[in-house]
């Protein structure tokens, strides 16, 4: 799948697979990658894998105009 392109991405609904419902329930939980990974490991019940936070980091920075990073 291409990355999308910074300048045609202007809301989260615009983000591959991003929904209006899934833009709603990020909206809710959230828009800092650690609070993220705090409550995905609330909500599921576990502790997920570190690196979950740097995907969660890279998404908050990507839609804070930062660059897309490929991990």
């Amino acid at each position: 799948m291409k990355s999308p392109d910074r300048t045609t991405v202007a809301k989260l609904t615009d983000l591959p697979n991003i929904g209006e419902a899934m833009a709603r329930d990020l909206h809710l939980i959230g828009n800092n990658g650690y609070q993220l990974y705090d409550k995905l490991c609330r909500v599921t019940g576990k502790r997920h894998n570190p690196c979950v936070i740097d995907v969660f980091l890279s998404v908050v920075d990507f839609m804070n105009g930062g660059e897309a990073k490929p991990w």
